[in-house]
């Protein structure tokens, strides 16, 4: 077994250099089968759930936008996101609201995450078995479940993900051999995330810092300095993306950036982002969770689970420092740097909101920050992989001098050779690592259990699939008035796409919604549909025995409501009875008239008119006729009463 800490350089003079030894690589057969088999993992967790929540909107707009320019580079939520809204409309069209194309999208995306987090493992580290410790705490996390699970958070994270992994690799190429393809690579990488989610923009500074701490010789100036002048043209290429973007997305934005209402709310944020989701992360946690209705659930560690996992992570802080003091230093400074961003921006736009109270509970603002946390952990116990002769030489057309080409060799921590202790108790060391990758995967699975129950109840997927085995049946002629669906369906904060016309419109089969209809339907709360009935304020008796107000003569009849009614959309019933058919005008207060047919008989009218007031007008347009009414009641549609 290759030790961590031995070069590659070192086991490679060892190993044989055949192709049988390359395909029977023990440690790389087991990183497929870690990968493989947390892609299963997962895969069994996302099959369960369903769309939710801003999945539906972001649906919607794709089926109503389609390809236009409007729809693909308009902002979501403050989004820019025009690659995801390019791969919904395309998903979207293959099977309306069928989820299995999403679910297939996301488990294909972490393979593609998994496999290069992997591959990037074995550019940074040397070989051997502890590099399988950072790959398990990061395909494995619980924490980024959410990530590979819901389609609006895989959507953005997970390009972003894989943008962050190649960004970085290609970075250590460039360092390792200064040959500008490599600057390609990383410009295009982060080219793209940014077309998926704007907080790809933190590739850049993750970029930034893994060079400045695990790549730049000296103290914290020099080293500040050095990457700067050494390795400029890579922050000029990054930097010239960022300007031109935050350019463009700054002018179509409008400024989500709050204030804290109070010192306590930072404290408690800080406490809940560094106290237990962060460590909690990092030892396999947190699990227990907190149900969050429709969507995933959030962190709810215990007070014992929050004292376990701190000591897990100070006592594996601490045995890094032992094995190799300065690089483990310089990861875990770096790992302090990139949190401390993540932990600014979650916090400078969601505390002072109705959010802030669990902003540092949400697993899926942890998804670029355990990436990271991931690789710290492995260059903390591995150390960096030394430069191969062959990665340093100077291309032949290159005029760079020797020092920008070969910063491998001048920035090798000093305890890149194997460490003493190490050498020394190898056995404990290779039963120790062994432990740690069982109990790691254990507790990670263990977490994942209740994660994968709380996702499994999906509201939307029960209500959506209850409304279409109704409208299947339904009688033609089945109309409906637009309302919201159920808040735990798609919550009032995405409208107007949280109306039942935007809901429903992306299928093939939509109901038919209407302003006014003799009879009407309604979807209840559980998507069956039913009758429907006005539930609000009524008119008050009238005073024709008999006939409660006659409206008759061609001339206006006021009519007085037991109540106020509040300025805005109101659904109306009126019931009557008429002589013969016509045609009557309806006024609420000082609203616009809305005409509507009348007909012989006993019937009843259902309208939708925006207006308010605590009196209705009605008119006959014949005047011969004579239309009696003792039934007005205007607010909200409901299901009609049974008995």
């Amino acid at each position: 077994m290759t030790e961590p800490g031995s070069t590659a350089a070192s086991s490679g003079a060892t190993a044989p250099k055949t192709t049988v030894a390359k395909a029977v690589d023990p440690v790389h057969l087991a990183a497929v089968v870690l990968i493989t088999a947390s892609v299963l993992w997962r895969a069994s967790i996302t099959t369960r759930g369903y769309l939710t929540s801003d999945d539906f909107p972001i649906i919607g707009q794709a089926d109503a936008g389609g390809l236009s320019p409007e729809h693909l580079f308009g902002l979501y939520n403050n989004h820019f996101m025009p690659a995801a809204r390019l791969l919904t409309w395309a998903t979207h069209r293959l099977t309306e609201y069928e989820y299995w194309p999403y679910a297939t999208l996301m488990v294909i995306g972490q393979v593609a995450v998994s496999i290069a987090f992997y591959r990037l493992l074995r550019l940074l580290l040397p070989a051997g078995w502890a590099m399988l410790l950072p790959l398990c705490l990061f395909v494995f996390n619980p924490l980024t479940l959410e990530d590979s699970a819901w389609w609006a958070v895989a959507i953005n994270l997970l390009p972003m993900q894989l943008a962050m992994i190649v960004a970085i690799g290609a970075q250590v190429r460039y360092l390792r051999t200064g040959r500008p393809r490599h600057l390609v690579t990383l410009g295009a990488s982060v080219v793209v995330a940014l077309l998926f989610f704007e907080k790809a923009l933190l590739v850049v500074a993750a970029v930034f810092l893994l060079t400045l701490c695990l790549y730049a010789p000296g103290g914290p100036l020099r080293a500040v300095l050095t990457t700067i002048r050494r390795w400029w043209p890579a922050w000029l290429v990054l930097g010239g993306i960022s300007v031109v973007y935050l350019a463009g997305y700054l002018s179509m934005s409008t400024s989500t950036l709050r204030e804290p209402v109070s010192a306590a709310e930072v404290s408690t944020f800080l406490q809940q982002f560094y106290g237990q989701s962060l460590p909690t992360g990092l030892v396999g946690g947190p699990w227990t969770w907190l149900d969050a209705s429709d969507g995933p659930a959030v962190v709810a560690l215990t007070p014992t689970a929050q004292v376990v996992s701190w000591v897990v992570v100070a006592a594996f802080v601490g045995c890094t420092l032992w094995l190799r003091r300065a690089v483990a230093v310089r990861a875990w400074t770096l790992l302090l740097l990139y949190s401390a961003l993540g932990a600014g921006l979650i916090g400078a736009t969601r505390l002072g909101s109705g959010f802030s109270g669990v902003a540092g509970l949400v697993p899926r603002y942890f998804g670029d920050v355990l990436l990271v946390a991931a690789l710290c952990v492995g260059v903390a116990l591995c150390g960096l992989r030394r430069t191969e002769p062959a990665e340093a030489v100077q291309p032949a057309e290159s005029t760079q001098p020797a020092e920008a080409v070969q910063p491998a060799r001048a920035v090798q921590p000093a305890e890149a050779t194997e460490p003493a202790p190490i050498r020394r108790h190898p056995q404990a060391f290779a039963t120790a690592l062994a432990v740690g990758l069982v109990l790691l995967v254990g507790s990670s699975v263990y977490s994942g259990v209740d994660f994968g129950t709380d996702w499994q109840s999906k509201a939307g997927r029960d209500y959506l699939n209850t409304a279409r085995a109704d409208l299947a049946a339904a009688e033609p002629g089945t109309v409906f008035m637009d309302q919201p669906v159920p808040e735990i369906v798609v919550p009032g904060l995405a409208h107007p796409w949280n109306l039942q016309s935007r809901f429903f419109a992306p299928l093939d089969e939509e109901p038919v919604f209407v302003t006014k209809a003799r009879r009407l339907w309604v979807f209840d709360a559980s998507g069956r549909i039913r009758p429907a009935w006005v539930k609000g304020v009524k008119a008050a008796p009238g005073p024709a025995p008999g006939c409660g107000y006659k409206v008759t003569g061609g001339q206006p009849a006021r009519i007085p409501l037991a109540g106020t009614v509040v300025d805005y959309w109101q659904a109306v019933r009126i019931a009557y009875l008429s002589d013969r058919d016509t045609t009557a005008m309806f006024q609420l207060g000082d609203s616009e008239v809305v005409p509507f047919e009348v007909h012989r008989g006993l019937n009843a009218m259902f309208l939708l008119v925006s207006g308010g007031g605590n009196a209705v007008q009605l008119t006959v347009a014949d005047p011969a006729a004579t239309f009696c009414t003792d039934e007005i009641e205007i607010g909200a549609l409901v299901p009609q009463p049974v008995g």
